[in-house]
């Protein structure tokens, strides 16, 4: 009998075939990180919605911008790469073996595709106020400091540092103008925000998914503006870092229910990390606290105050006192010197003023522009939907704070309120609520992400509704947050035309001249404003601007001629100024039409500029018209 030698035994067909599958499966899964599908979606929708946006950015038409600004201009390529960013970002949360460096990567992409969007589409700089902001840097520089003869912006002489460290950096670099890096300021302001945002949500959780998720909705719905090139922008910048290190320094109570296990209970929720000891201030950190107060003190009216108000809402609770009150007093001592010595002639002029507002905190309360027409009807449907989007967040942080206990044990619910009493005490032309709203944000968006962002790990019919609902929710703050900064781009943006009339009357007219427009809305008004005093016609008298309004001709020959009693003077008038009338009602819709008849009627006023968008009159007497031959 002859012994049969036979192998090891083979599989069957469909077990190869079936190893095979899950051979392949394996090395997707490890080629997107171990993270089987999700992992995929995480690390595809990114590049495509840069894709998208990249493509978008081609097909944008600026002609199409009406009275809800970029929102028509832009295709629908570009929301549909903030979609995908979104999706990308919450699968992104929702996968345990993704890199949170993905999470990191994705916020990147939504600050370049909200900000960085004008300024590459943009011939010029955005924002009439950014214009003024490099003419003062301009200034300065050319006078190595103080600029005599300000004018009416002499209380940039007494807020220096910001426009002093620009100076600083136009000199080590060589650039001769501000203007090159100023479009690209908004990117560069919340691209440096991450980094004091990521500390104080830091110190209020372990939990990753709800400090990438409450950075994320910080920049969704952060829709103030307040990150173009100004001194306020870098303000804020220095007064999140300095709660963030004051935060870091507070002891935080064990939360999680006695007797659990460390990883559960309010941990599990996200909570604040363990107990930590109380630690006071060493010298090197406190000394860079006195430093940022003061760059803060010398730079911005409104900020230190904020601080000072910050501070003293979280000294409130014994056990932070002993870190708190060192830095209030530092911003409270810094403070006072400076309105003291440096801004006591700007103070002592506007102390009515101060006290007035004082007396009034209802008014202060509330948003307020001395119009004389009415906003356009798209204005008015953004300003809706704005304040939806800020009545929406309030709302998700009072939830939070009810339905997590952990988070009323914080600081987040004194972080939330501490810009009340400023908001009370002035109305800072009427801007107050957007700033109160701004200093808020970061308290409000962590506990708004508590409610939004899902970090239990199940899995279920319940959980998938929760996520995708969540998702939906923070589509429409996003989608919410365009129409409080992109609506207004009609006027934000300037043609080339109108930044050559500018140019123009900065090069051509004589020290002593007066440059005279209907609105501020025009970019460089304030070059060479050391030179060249700047009047608007929208801030004068309200009787003035009604005569304007009712007998435009008679009117505007009045005023030219008292200004001209002192020096030359130019009329411009732009394309933007017609915008700002017809958005904001701060002259009825056609006013800049009647006042423009009325310059090319007036024998008194000769263009000296003209193009489609922008033309400049310079007021010449009878005399000198005969001077003339004609």
């Amino acid at each position: 009998m002859v012994e049969q030698v036979t192998g090891p035994p083979q599989p069957a067909q469909g077990d190869s075939a079936r190893a095979v599958i899950r051979s392949a499966s394996t090395v997707l899964q490890r080629a997107a990180g171990g993270a089987g599908p999700a992992g995929w979606i995480v690390r595809l929708a990114l590049p495509a919605a840069l894709g998208l946006w990249a493509f978008a950015l081609t097909r944008t038409r600026l002609d199409r911008m009406g009275d809800l600004g970029l929102l028509q201009a832009l295709p629908p390529a570009y929301w549909a790469a903030l979609v995908l960013l979104t999706v990308g970002f919450v699968v992104g949360l929702r996968t345990p073996r993704i890199s949170r460096a993905w999470s990191g990567a994705y916020v990147l992409g939504l600050i370049a595709i909200i900000h960085a969007t004008p300024s590459l589409l943009y011939p010029s700089l955005r924002y009439a106020w950014a214009w003024k902001h490099v003419a003062i840097v301009d200034a300065m520089l050319r006078h190595n400091g103080t600029v005599p003869e300000p004018h009416n912006l002499d209380i940039y002489n007494q807020w220096p540092g910001f426009f002093q460290l620009n100076v600083l950096i136009l000199r080590v670099t060589g650039l001769h103008s501000a203007l090159g890096y100023a479009s690209w300021y908004p990117v560069i302001a919340n691209v440096l925000l991450l980094a004091p945002l990521l500390a104080i949500f830091r110190t209020l959780t372990q939990d990753r998914r709800l400090v990438w998720g409450a950075v994320w909705l910080y920049f969704s719905t952060s829709w103030v503006g307040q990150d173009y090139f100004s001194p306020q922008a870098f303000a804020y910048l220095l007064f999140l870092t300095v709660l963030a290190m004051v935060l870091r320094r507070l002891p935080a109570r064990q939360l999680h229910p006695a007797g659990a296990p460390a990883d559960s209970g309010a941990r599990a929720l996200g909570g604040p990390p363990e107990a930590r000891p109380r630690r006071g201030w060493r010298p090197l950190p406190f000394c860079l606290l006195v430093v940022l107060t003061a760059a803060i003190v010398s730079s911005h009216q409104l900020t230190p105050l904020m601080l000072i108000s910050f501070l003293t809402m979280l000294a409130v609770p014994r056990r932070n006192r002993r870190v708190v009150l060192p830095a209030l007093a530092v911003a409270v001592g810094l403070t006072f010197l400076w309105d003291a010595t440096v801004a006591h002639p700007y103070l002592s002029t506007n102390v009515g003023n101060l006290v007035g507002a004082l007396t009034s905190p209802d008014r202060n309360a509330l948003p307020g522009l001395s119009r004389l027409g009415a906003m356009a009807p798209a204005q008015l449907f953004a300003s809706m939907v704005v304040k939806g989007l800020t009545v929406g967040m309030a709302l998700l942080a009072l939830s939070a704070l009810v339905v997590h206990r952990w988070t009323r044990h914080t600081a987040l619910p004194w972080l939330l309120v501490a810009p009340v009493p400023l908001l009370l005490a002035n109305g800072y032309g009427g801007e107050m609520i957007f700033r109160a709203y701004l200093f808020a944000l970061p308290a409000a968006a962590f506990l708004a992400a508590t409610v939004l962002i899902p970090t239990a790990t199940r899995h279920g019919a319940a959980v998938r509704l929760r996520v995708w609902g969540s998702t939906a929710v923070m589509l429409a703050l996003l989608g919410s947050l365009f129409f409080g900064y992109y609506s207004k781009e009609q006027m934000n943006y300037f043609t080339p035309d109108e930044v050559a009339a500018t140019r123009y009357v900065a090069d051509a007219a004589p020290p002593g001249a007066r440059v005279v427009t209907v609105t501020g809305d025009l970019p460089g008004g304030e070059l060479r404003y050391d030179e060249h005093e700047l009047i608007v016609l929208a801030n004068g008298a309200l009787p003035d601007r009604q005569l304007l309004v009712n007998d435009t001709a008679a009117e505007l020959e009045t005023q030219l001629n008292q200004l001209g009693a002192g020096g030359p003077v130019y009329l411009v008038l732009t394309r933007g100024q017609v915008a700002e009338s017809r958005l904001t009602g701060v002259f009825p819709a056609g006013t800049l039409e009647k006042v423009r008849a009325a310059a090319d009627g007036s024998p008194d006023l000769r263009p000296v500029f003209s193009t489609p968008d922008a033309v400049v009159y310079h007021l010449v007497g009878p005399s000198t018209q005969a001077a003339g031959g004609n």
